[in-house]
């Protein structure tokens, strides 16, 4: 057997083993009295994976007014709620996609998204033009952060 060939048996071998391995998952439910069927967030192992989050005041089912802005706002408020309630921090999100009712409004959402990341150390990214959020809102952003 050649060298690559080993090499390549060692690392299959391995990506094997881990995968035998428990990972510990953890469901976190919509904190709501009618809740959705889904979970606020989810813990796999070390990585949070935080459910669709919009512009909606805790405890209200109404996006806050005034347009993008506010609603982007609002939306990365509950996002940080959600990550340091579950044992996170904004530091620590590793990648958000965000969906936009109107893709004219990026620039608009941008400059309130950037806000709650360091420059030098901003989580990877997607944004998807949508054919209609919930609740008609304007933007809605999921994110996964790691946790350790």
């Amino acid at each position: 057997m050649t060298d690559l060939l080993k090499l390549f048996a060692v690392a299959c071998l391995s990506m094997l083993s881990m995968t035998a391995q428990a990972v510990e998952v953890e469901y976190y439910p919509y904190p709501s009295e009618s809740p959705p069927p889904l979970s606020d967030a989810v813990r796999v192992g070390d990585l949070l994976i935080l459910s669709g989050k919009l512009g909606i005041r805790p405890g209200e089912r109404q996006l806050v007014e005034g347009g993008i802005g506010p609603e982007t706002r609002q939306t990365m408020d509950n996002i940080k709620s959600a990550v340091e309630a579950y044992g996170g921090s904004m530091d620590r999100v590793v990648k958000c996609t965000v969906f936009l009712a109107d893709m004219a409004e990026w620039g608009a959402m941008n400059e309130v998204y950037k806000t709650y990341f360091p420059a030098d150390a901003a989580p990877a990214r997607s944004a998807v033009g949508s054919n209609g959020l919930a609740l008609g809102a304007r933007v809605e952003i999921e994110c996964m952060a790691a946790l350790k």
